[in-house]
Order: C-alpha cells, then sequence, then structure tokens
C-alpha cells in the first residue's frame, strides 16, 4: 500500500545531507518548493510529513526554490543521505 501512496505523491527531491547539530537538512530539489507547503520524507524506517517552514539557501533565507536549488531545511526527524522528499 506505501508503494501506491508513493506513486500518487509527486517526488520532489532527495536528501543529500543531515545535520545532526542543528537538526537539518540538504535537499536537493528536482521540483519548485515553497514555505507552507507540506512534504513527506521516506527511507529506511522513517516515513513522515511536515510542513515546510524557513527554507535557506547558502545561509540565506528564501520563501520559495526552484528545481536544481539546493535548500537547507529543519527537519523534526533523522534522516539520511538519499531519503526521498515528495510533495504531499
Amino acid at each position: 500500500m506505501a508503494e501506491k501512496q508513493e506513486k500518487k505523491q509527486k517526488q520532489i527531491g532527495i536528501v543529500s545531507n543531515y545535520f545532526e547539530h542543528v537538526k537539518a537538512a540538504a535537499i536537493k530539489l528536482i521540483d519548485n518548493l515553497k514555505a507552507g507547503e507540506t512534504i513527506r520524507i521516506v527511507g529506511g524506517e522513517i516515513d513522515f510529513e511536515q510542513e515546510v517552514g524557513e527554507m535557506q539557501i547558502q545561509h540565506e533565507k528564501i520563501n520559495s526554490a526552484k528545481s536544481g536549488d539546493e535548500i537547507g531545511l529543519k527537519i523534526k526527524e533523522r534522516v539520511r543521505k538519499g531519503y526521498k522528499v515528495f510533495r504531499v
């Protein structure tokens, strides 16, 4: 059933790094993303949704990002490189 859900949701990025000390992930986007949207992160034992709060590119706060950007985002659970990011 989880596979069906993944097909309905559009993948918008992939986790490229995780920073434990600040609980933030670097996410390489393959689609646009705006603050306020809900994302789902899936990988390993992890599968959770959260609203996109403050995003950053090179420590600059942004409200939206486009495909090809690599953003920093506070994440509520520990994630790993390679986890998939979907728009809900």
